[in-house]
């Protein structure tokens, strides 16, 4: 089950997520805040 969150940063920060999103690197920002928060803890999927 998932759970909702939110954040906020900085736009900059925000632009190169669009970008890598873009690329087809991730589906979202949802995502890519999974992906990244996952790495950040040393699991993996």
């Amino acid at each position: 089950m998932k759970e909702r969150i939110s954040a906020t940063i900085d736009e900059g920060t925000s632009k190169k997520i669009e970008k890598l999103i873009k690329e087809k690197k991730y589906r979202n920002k949802s995502h890519f805040i999974e992906d990244a928060i996952n790495k950040l803890l040393g699991e993996k999927r």
